[in-house]
Protein backbone atom coordinates (compact mmCIF):
# COMPACT_ATOMS: atom_id res chain seq x y z
CA UNK A 1 0.00 0.00 0.00
CA UNK A 2 1.54 3.64 -1.18
CA UNK A 3 1.50 5.78 1.63
CA UNK A 4 0.88 10.21 1.01
CA UNK A 5 2.63 12.32 3.29
CA UNK A 6 2.13 16.16 4.06
CA UNK A 7 3.52 18.41 6.33
CA UNK A 8 1.89 21.46 7.54
CA UNK A 9 3.67 24.60 9.15
CA UNK A 10 0.76 25.64 10.90
CA UNK A 11 -3.14 25.41 11.65
CA UNK A 12 -4.03 27.69 8.26
CA UNK A 13 -2.31 24.97 5.90
CA UNK A 14 -4.13 22.12 7.92
CA UNK A 15 -7.40 23.69 7.50
CA UNK A 16 -6.49 24.20 3.55
CA UNK A 17 -5.04 20.73 3.64
CA UNK A 18 -8.63 19.18 4.87
CA UNK A 19 -11.00 21.75 2.78
CA UNK A 20 -9.33 20.59 -0.21
CA UNK A 21 -9.69 16.51 0.81
CA UNK A 22 -13.53 17.54 1.64
CA UNK A 23 -14.18 18.93 -1.75
CA UNK A 24 -13.71 15.32 -3.14
CA UNK A 25 -15.56 13.48 -0.31
CA UNK A 26 -18.81 11.55 -0.95
CA UNK A 27 -21.67 9.84 1.13
CA UNK A 28 -20.27 6.78 3.03
CA UNK A 29 -16.42 8.08 2.65
CA UNK A 30 -14.65 7.15 6.32
CA UNK A 31 -11.93 8.76 7.74
CA UNK A 32 -10.22 7.72 10.49
CA UNK A 33 -7.58 10.03 12.73
CA UNK A 34 -4.88 8.92 14.58
CA UNK A 35 -2.62 11.05 16.55
CA UNK A 36 -1.58 11.90 19.90
CA UNK A 37 -3.66 14.52 22.30
CA UNK A 38 -3.24 18.17 20.92
CA UNK A 39 -1.48 16.92 17.55
CA UNK A 40 -4.64 18.14 15.54
CA UNK A 41 -7.47 15.81 14.74
CA UNK A 42 -10.07 18.59 15.59
CA UNK A 43 -8.08 21.23 13.97
CA UNK A 44 -8.14 18.71 10.50
CA UNK A 45 -11.70 18.06 11.05
CA UNK A 46 -13.04 21.73 11.29
CA UNK A 47 -10.95 21.93 7.87
CA UNK A 48 -13.27 18.94 6.92
CA UNK A 49 -16.38 20.67 8.21
CA UNK A 50 -15.30 24.10 6.27
CA UNK A 51 -14.88 22.47 3.03
CA UNK A 52 -18.40 20.41 3.20
CA UNK A 53 -20.30 24.12 3.82
CA UNK A 54 -21.10 23.40 7.37
CA UNK A 55 -21.53 26.75 9.19
CA UNK A 56 -21.78 25.14 12.71
CA UNK A 57 -18.57 25.54 15.27
CA UNK A 58 -17.19 21.90 15.54
CA UNK A 59 -15.58 20.52 18.69
CA UNK A 60 -14.57 17.63 20.07
CA UNK A 61 -17.16 15.21 20.64
CA UNK A 62 -15.17 13.25 23.88
CA UNK A 63 -18.04 12.70 26.19
CA UNK A 64 -20.67 12.75 23.68
CA UNK A 65 -18.95 10.41 21.31
CA UNK A 66 -21.24 10.93 18.29
CA UNK A 67 -21.66 14.97 16.96
CA UNK A 68 -23.38 14.93 13.61
CA UNK A 69 -23.24 18.73 11.38
CA UNK A 70 -25.02 19.44 8.25
CA UNK A 71 -23.63 21.03 5.06
CA UNK A 72 -23.18 19.95 1.37
CA UNK A 73 -23.05 16.13 2.93
CA UNK A 74 -23.51 15.61 6.79
CA UNK A 75 -20.48 15.13 8.95
CA UNK A 76 -20.47 12.21 11.99
CA UNK A 77 -17.77 13.36 13.68
CA UNK A 78 -16.77 9.96 16.26
CA UNK A 79 -14.24 10.45 19.04
CA UNK A 80 -14.21 6.63 20.42
CA UNK A 81 -10.82 7.49 23.10
CA UNK A 82 -13.39 6.86 26.26
CA UNK A 83 -15.41 3.91 24.80
CA UNK A 84 -15.46 1.30 27.71
CA UNK A 85 -16.55 -1.59 25.65
CA UNK A 86 -15.02 -1.82 21.74
CA UNK A 87 -17.26 -5.15 21.53
CA UNK A 88 -20.91 -2.93 22.43
CA UNK A 89 -22.79 -2.46 19.21
CA UNK A 90 -23.20 1.39 19.26
CA UNK A 91 -24.68 1.35 15.58
CA UNK A 92 -21.31 2.51 14.23
CA UNK A 93 -22.11 0.99 10.56
CA UNK A 94 -25.59 2.92 10.17
CA UNK A 95 -22.81 6.06 10.34
CA UNK A 96 -20.63 4.21 7.63
CA UNK A 97 -23.12 3.43 5.54
CA UNK A 98 -25.36 7.16 5.54
CA UNK A 99 -25.59 9.63 3.74
CA UNK A 100 -22.77 11.70 5.06
CA UNK A 101 -19.29 11.51 5.69
CA UNK A 102 -17.70 10.06 8.76
CA UNK A 103 -14.63 11.03 10.60
CA UNK A 104 -13.59 8.84 13.81
CA UNK A 105 -10.81 9.86 16.11
CA UNK A 106 -9.08 7.29 18.03
CA UNK A 107 -10.40 4.91 15.56
CA UNK A 108 -8.02 1.94 16.49
CA UNK A 109 -10.08 1.34 19.71
CA UNK A 110 -12.77 -0.11 17.26
CA UNK A 111 -10.69 -1.85 14.94
CA UNK A 112 -13.29 -4.51 15.02
CA UNK A 113 -16.20 -2.32 13.79
CA UNK A 114 -14.77 -0.29 11.18
CA UNK A 115 -15.80 -0.58 7.08
CA UNK A 116 -13.40 -2.56 5.28
CA UNK A 117 -12.00 0.60 2.74
CA UNK A 118 -11.39 3.78 4.46
CA UNK A 119 -8.51 6.12 4.68
CA UNK A 120 -6.37 6.70 7.59
CA UNK A 121 -4.53 9.70 8.37
CA UNK A 122 -1.94 9.98 11.09
CA UNK A 123 -0.99 13.01 12.49
CA UNK A 124 3.04 13.79 13.97
CA UNK A 125 4.00 16.55 16.15
CA UNK A 126 7.23 17.88 14.41
CA UNK A 127 7.60 21.56 15.92
CA UNK A 128 5.45 23.71 17.77
CA UNK A 129 3.41 23.95 14.99
CA UNK A 130 4.78 21.55 11.95
CA UNK A 131 2.60 18.83 11.65
CA UNK A 132 3.13 15.33 9.60
CA UNK A 133 0.07 14.04 7.65
CA UNK A 134 0.21 10.22 6.96
CA UNK A 135 -2.84 8.92 5.24
CA UNK A 136 -2.93 5.52 4.17
CA UNK A 137 -6.07 4.64 1.63
CA UNK A 138 -7.58 1.15 2.08
CA UNK A 139 -9.98 0.57 -0.74
CA UNK A 140 -9.91 1.49 -4.32
CA UNK A 141 -12.29 4.67 -3.63
CA UNK A 142 -9.39 6.58 -1.13
CA UNK A 143 -6.33 5.24 -3.49
CA UNK A 144 -8.12 7.49 -6.18
CA UNK A 145 -8.26 9.92 -3.51
CA UNK A 146 -5.04 10.32 -2.46
CA UNK A 147 -3.83 10.06 -6.21
CA UNK A 148 -6.18 13.41 -6.95
CA UNK A 149 -5.18 14.86 -4.08
CA UNK A 150 -1.27 14.19 -4.82
CA UNK A 151 -0.87 15.14 -8.03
Amino acid sequence: MKVYEWVSNGTEETSSFAQAIARKLQAKDVLLLEGDLGAGKTTFTKGIALGLGIKRTVSSPTFTIIKEYHGRLPLYHMDVYRLQDSSEDLGFDEYFEGEGVTIVEWAHLIEDQLPDEYLSISIYRIGDEERKFELKPFGKRYELLCEELFV
